[in-house]
């Protein structure tokens, strides 16, 4: 329990308030900028960590690529191999046939499989985005 001698210095330091000569509505427009300067802060940030998430997205596919050039070369060669020795068994024509019947089947399956995955995958945050751009269109109505 505070001491009666604690209470009146509590009150005796009390602070005025920043903005006393302010009205209300000038307060709530200073709300308004502030909150607006939070949203547009909020989305600068978003910006900038999807900016180096995009880099890093951006590395990995190079060496995506460079990876899958490389295994078609070597699926390539592998075709070949494959192909020359079935022509031990059947003409060569046949062979290349047979082989690249094979790969077509596997290439066709690959596409189809890859196709159903980008049509599930969604785009990056959408709500968060469409939620963030109503916030901000609230925000400037509001100080209209």
């Amino acid at each position: 329990m505070m001491s009666p001698q604690q209470r009146s210095l509590d009150t005796d330091t009390a602070v005025e308030p920043l903005d006393a000569e302010r009205s209300l509505g000038e307060l709530f427009s200073k709300l308004g900028e502030d909150l607006s300067g939070l949203v547009t802060s909020q989305i600068e940030l978003a910006r900038t960590e999807l900016t180096a998430e995009a880099k890093d997205a951006g590395k990995a596919a190079g060496l995506l690529a460079a990876g899958s050039i490389t295994a078609y070369l070597a699926l390539t060669l592998l075709c070949f191999a494959a192909a020359w020795g079935l022509s031990e068994v059947v003409p060569e024509g046949v062979a290349f046939l047979i082989v690249g019947l094979i790969v077509g089947l596997v290439a066709g399956a690959l596409v189809l499989v890859g196709r159903k995955h980008m049509e599930a995958a969604k785009r990056v945050a959408p709500e968060t985005i469409e939620t963030i751009k109503e916030d901000v269109q609230w925000t400037r109505r509001q100080m209209t």
